[in-house]
């Protein structure tokens, strides 16, 4: 697992990230800390990246899993919020998505910030 602190190339994901090929498509997961604007790839569970993050100090209601589609780098299907970790009923969101449209516009940005082509 990495973690991303300052900007890495898309390459790095792609030959570094554990991607996963499901019906065709390369699918890496990453974890985002949206209060530290911070990211870990490469575990093959979502749950290993958080734990990673927890580690170093990271507080769980700031961390959110996605999936990345390095195939979609520059479109709307690059990143997917879809994760068991984001289950949180007490802070409102009760599904696997990111429910809140703020806190999506924050990883989104997080995300281009810290890769790019």
């Amino acid at each position: 697992m990495h973690l991303i602190t300052t900007p890495i190339p898309l390459s790095f994901i792609i030959e570094n990230a554990n991607c996963t090929s499901p019906d065709g498509k390369s699918l890496c997961k990453a974890v985002v800390d949206v209060d530290r604007k911070i990211m870990v790839i490469g575990g093959s569970m979502h749950v290993d990246e958080e734990e990673m993050l927890l580690d170093e100090e990271s507080e769980q209601n700031n961390l959110w899993g996605v999936n990345l589609y390095p195939d979609q780098f520059g479109t709307s299907g690059f990143v997917e919020f879809d994760s068991m970790i984001n289950l949180r009923p007490n802070l409102g969101n009760r599904s696997r998505s990111v429910e809140n449209p703020e806190t999506q516009k924050q990883i989104l940005s997080i995300i281009s910030s810290l890769v790019h082509a």
